[in-house]
């Protein structure tokens, strides 16, 4: 199957036109809430609207935070991110849903891409289960060979549609659309970090494992147009992860 190359210019625009999705429902969701400020005196309504606006700005800051570690460059000073910020964020996106967290990971810094990878497969498993459940994420090892274990547990789990070709680089379509841009994208992610991704299923579970791979194992996909991990920008900023 042929390979898919993006230019930066598509690969950028698709992960913002992820990002613009993701953010988009709350947003909106505030504004609506400030119309029903302007225009209704209805004391019950405006406590309605004012707790809308409460809700969706936190969902909509959530969902900034979390795509600012898994898509950007933030992050602690030099290439590396606390694992902590990354259990952070991703609690944060499931704040009030109906998918469950679980996290065990070492209190460490790992280097960027491996925790960007976590993020990102943290979204994939959550497809995996479309009716919600648990998502079990551990982490072991170091921050130079860690494996990454994520097991999604749900009614109606499945290893979603092209996933797996998507990880490849190798989409049966031979073309990457914003539907399918976070597994491409996670696939760019595990082989500039050398790692590899499998997935499988059992029952009504879904574990996806991530674990380093020699150079001399890694599949002819393509390589991320992004410079080493060691020379890319930081945000110099503390790791609470705050917009800045």
């Amino acid at each position: 199957m042929t390979t898919v190359n993006l230019d930066s210019l598509d690969l950028s625009a698709l992960l913002c036109s992820r990002v613009c999705h993701d953010v988009i429902s709350p947003v909106g969701a505030i504004v609506n809430g400030l119309e029903v400020l302007e225009d209704d005196n209805d004391a019950s309504m405006r406590e309605f609207a004012l707790d809308l606006i409460r809700k969706s700005a936190r969902q909509a800051s959530a969902r900034l935070q979390f795509a600012r570690i898994a898509f950007g460059a933030a992050g602690s000073a030099g290439a590396a991110i606390d694992l902590a910020d990354a259990e952070k964020v991703s609690r944060g996106m499931f704040a009030d849903e109906k998918t469950q967290l679980a996290w065990s990971a070492p209190q460490a810094l790992f280097p960027k891409n491996k925790v960007k990878l976590l993020l990102n497969l943290v979204m994939i498993a959550t497809s995996a289960i479309p009716r919600g459940g648990l998502i079990d994420v551990t982490v072991s090892g170091d921050g130079e060979a860690p494996t990454l274990v994520l097991k999604a547990k749900g009614s109606h789990a499945r290893i979603p549609p092209h996933v797996e070709e998507l990880l490849a680089g190798r989409p049966e379509s031979g073309t990457v659309d914003a539907h399918g841009i976070l597994p491409y994208y996670a696939g760019l992610v595990a082989r500039a970090a050398a790692m590899g991704v499998r997935l499988s299923i059992e029952g009504d579970e879904v574990t996806i494992r991530a674990e380093p791979v020699s150079a001399s194992a890694e599949p002819d996909a393509p390589a991320p147009s992004a410079t080493p991990e060691d020379a890319r920008p930081t945000d110099s900023e503390p790791s609470d992860t705050q917009l800045a």
